[in-house]
């Protein structure tokens, strides 16, 4: 953890790990407050009953709420390639930022960087595969939003944290609307996204949940776009992401 510079501001709302559960997952989320302040008030308040292992400030200040050994509360009800108990194998960092609710903005080059280093210290001491480094609402997409649409998910990956498609290797035309059949399409993409890892049955169906995990996977790899609608561009893809796991 050296050369970080980490701001030691201890949460009491954390607590064991699973015995034996090994720590595969990284999950970004934003705070979704209108202060940094305000987040890690509430991060660290025993009556909240919430919080991360890590938050980072607009400005790349690294505060460290739980020790990685322990167990934080950060992604409630979720769910990821099967695993249902995404807090007990899993590190959770809050970035600094208002939200949807509280005026969503860019996240600065200084806070990026510094997820960027922290991410890297991370991985290199824990086993966590690129499809295991999501957003609060891959694993919760019926509840969550964040870190949304103006989260670089493309420059994390480029920096080697979490994975990108090659743009080569989308084919389908690009917004060109429903693509062949729509329930055979519907129930193939549905397959693809429970590979990639959402918690959605392949049944054909534009259920609510699969239409959260549509929006979700957008808000990821195509947020000029998210309607939670199966088109061609978002079938191709997750096809392309799918082949990357």
């Amino acid at each position: 953890m050296t050369g970080l510079g980490l701001v030691e501001r201890p949460s009491p709302n954390c607590g064991p790990r699973p015995m034996g559960a090994p720590v595969d997952m990284l999950v970004i989320h934003y705070t979704g407050m209108e202060t940094a302040e305000a987040a890690l008030d509430r991060l660290c308040d025993p009556a909240a009953q919430v919080s991360a292992h890590y938050v980072i400030d607009e400005d790349g200040t690294v505060y460290r709420l739980v020790d990685e050994a322990m167990r934080a509360w950060h992604a409630g009800v979720a769910a990821w390639r099967g695993e249902t108990d995404v807090n007990g194998r899993s590190i959770g960092i809050e970035l600094v930022n208002p939200g949807h609710e509280f005026g969503y903005r860019p996240f600065p080059k200084p806070q990026m960087e510094a997820l960027v280093r922290l991410a890297k210290d991370i991985l290199a001491r824990h086993a966590i595969p690129p499809g295991n480094v999501v957003g609060h609402s891959d694993v919760a997409p019926l509840r969550k939003q964040d870190p949304g649409e103006l989260f670089d998910w493309r420059a994390l990956a480029q920096a080697g944290i979490g994975r990108w498609p090659r743009r080569s290797a989308v084919a389908a035309p690009l917004d060109t609307g429903p693509y062949g059949d729509e329930r055979v399409m519907l129930s193939e993409a549905q397959h693809r996204l429970a590979r990639i890892g959402y918690a959605i049955a392949a049944t054909g169906l534009a259920d609510a949940a699969t239409e959260a995990a549509l929006a979700a996977f957008q808000r990821r790899y195509r947020p000029k776009k998210i309607d939670g609608r199966l088109d061609a561009e978002t079938f191709a893809l997750i096809e392309a992401v799918a082949d990357i796991v």
